[in-house]
């Protein structure tokens, strides 16, 4: 039993339904912030559990749970002669398998109308309960949001009948090993797996060395001689004021209960060791050992490359038969665990690598750089580190100072695969440029990217302008189409060889240095106090 596809309304980042099918073991989504990763992963737990931040959200519903433009466009709508309904979110799981389980949950009651098996988990307008209410509300004119207090929580299976969690028979596991929450300096993550390993008769027996522990306290005479000081300095009452511990309550050595590792405090230890063992703790209890599926956030939170790779060693051969869900911003996550694996999310766009034409590229791309495109806000692709440079210090004098990156801007040496990144770029419509020589044949350089010529998004920069001269180097024409005779071509002989440092006396002897020493002569460019000017094609790749 997995799950095949899930579809999100109206949920938080999502406003229009958004659709993901899902592999039936491994999948690593991928994106930056704000993305909707996280919302994925709540939303499948959610309409599996009924449960949103380890809460049931039948109690707990609110307007920040909605589509901030689904609201704003209800909000608005209220008051013309055509106003909105109040919004619905929808979740809707499609699962698949062959079991009598499944059998049950089998039915059209899907937006897609087929007969499948799955959950719809909705928060919906209560209209049986509200109606009237809600009604004499709307006509009053001062509805400015959702009234959330009408909503209600429901959940049913495809065949139309209504259902609890404990009639799903696919499980999850909700895992963010980054949560810090310390209560009398006990990470209550750590504390609550603990107490849900423990079988009952294991509780009762700390609860009663515990309240051992505790009478030991109150009895103590030194306690009673403090007691008397505080009673005489309060004055606030005649009656004994005192200090003491709780005796009442039956589990109150649960909040007062501290984890220790290798005899230090939890909360002490490094934050990578935290990760690790919240994590594998998690994945050990008993409920989430039992888990069909294990959503896991962010699992890179804190952790070197040796440990991630641990624990995603871990993580995918003791549990390598069910299905999970991780999600990242870690591209060595995403090369670690394999490519074939990897859901890219961007603006509610999907793309997975192993359906690229280029996929057989990225995965016999060295390095963990592969995602620096996805990630980025505006990419601006260039051949070598030269070229790199070169485009950075543009940018930089353009932008008072800036760096590309401080304004979301990756500039990324692709060597000559810019065809297969502007693959992916299209596809998430991420603003890209390419910057490209003419190598002597523009017309050339227009063919080959000739299929994104009225693209919305990419911008291929390149000098329509075929250069020529008599320079040859060991009988061979020289190019003067390439970045740096394009740089000289722009700026005088003087003002080049006194950044570079070189005596030159001729535009020949400085082309042959400069091609001789490309990424030496772009250093010398990027750190120079002194300003030069760069060709229009750069000028238009770093422009916004």
């Amino acid at each position: 039993m997995k799950i095949a596809k899930a579809k999100i309304t109206n949920f938080k980042c999502y406003e229009e339904t958004f659709t993901l099918d899902l592999n039936g073991g491994l999948n690593v989504i991928v994106g930056a912030n704000e993305s909707g990763k996280t919302t994925i992963l709540e939303a499948i737990h959610l309409a599996l559990t009924g449960l949103l931040n380890g809460r049931p959200l039948k109690n707990d519903v609110t307007g920040y749970l909605f589509n901030l433009s689904a609201q704003d466009k209800y909000v608005k709508s209220l008051g013309t002669a055509a106003p909105l309904p109040p919004p619905t979110i929808t979740i809707e799981l499609f699962f698949s398998g062959d079991t009598a389980e499944l059998a049950e949950l089998e039915g059209d009651g899907n937006s897609e109308k087929t007969k499948s098996s799955g959950v719809v988990f909705k928060i919906e307008f209560d209209e049986e309960s509200y109606k009237g209410p809600y009604e004499e509300l709307v006509k009053t004119g001062t509805l400015a949001s959702i009234p959330v207090e009408y909503y209600t929580t429901t959940m049913r299976s495809f065949a139309r009948k209504g259902i609890t969690a404990r009639n799903v028979p696919i499980k999850s596991a909700l895992i963010d090993s980054s949560s810090a929450r310390l209560q009398n300096g006990s990470d209550l993550y750590v504390s609550r797996i603990i107490r849900d390993v423990l079988e009952e008769k294991e509780r009762a027996s700390i609860s009663q060395a515990h309240r051992k522990l505790k009478e030991a306290f109150v009895s103590d005479p030194n306690l009673k001689l403090i007691n008397q000081r505080i009673t005489e300095a309060a004055k606030i009452t005649r009656k004994a004021v005192s200090i003491s511990v709780d005796l009442s309550s039956q589990t109150a050595w649960e909040s007062s209960l501290m984890t220790y590792i290798d005899l230090i405090p939890f909360q002490y230890i490094g934050k990578g060791e935290q990760c690790v063992i919240k994590t594998k703790l998690a994945l050990s209890t008993k409920k989430n050992a039992e888990a069909t599926a294990i959503l896991l956030e962010e699992p890179e939170n804190h952790l070197s490359h040796t440990r991630l790779n641990g624990l995603i060693a871990d993580l995918t051969e003791e549990h390598a038969k069910k299905q999970i869900i991780i999600s990242t911003h870690s591209s060595f996550v995403a090369n670690k665990l394999g490519l074939d694996h990897l859901i890219v999310l961007r603006d509610g766009a999907v793309v997975r690598i192993s359906e690229l034409r280029a996929s057989d590229f990225f995965k016999k791309l060295a390095g963990y750089d592969t995602l620096r495109l996805v990630l980025a806000e505006r990419a601006i692709l260039v051949e070598g580190d030269s070229d790199e440079l070169v485009v950075q210090r543009a940018y930089m004098d353009a932008n008072d100072g800036r760096l590309p990156i401080h304004d979301g801007i990756d500039v990324i040496s692709v060597g000559t695969a810019f065809l297969q990144f502007l693959e992916i770029a299209e596809a998430l419509k991420i603003p890209t440029s390419v910057v490209t020589d003419n190598d002597g044949d523009a017309a050339a350089v227009e063919k080959k990217y000739a299929a994104y010529a009225g693209s919305e998004n990419i911008r291929i920069c390149f000098d329509p302008v075929e250069d020529g001269g008599d320079l040859k180097i060991n009988s061979k024409p020289f190019n003067y189409n390439t970045l740096e005779p394009k740089l000289l071509k722009e700026n005088d002989l003087a003002t080049l060889k006194a950044i570079l440092g070189v005596a030159a006396e001729t535009d020949d002897q400085l082309r042959i240095h400069m091609r001789s020493n490309k990424t030496e002569s772009a250093l010398a460019i990027f750190n120079s106090d002194e300003k030069i000017t760069y060709p229009k094609y750069i000028l238009e790749a770093i422009a916004r």
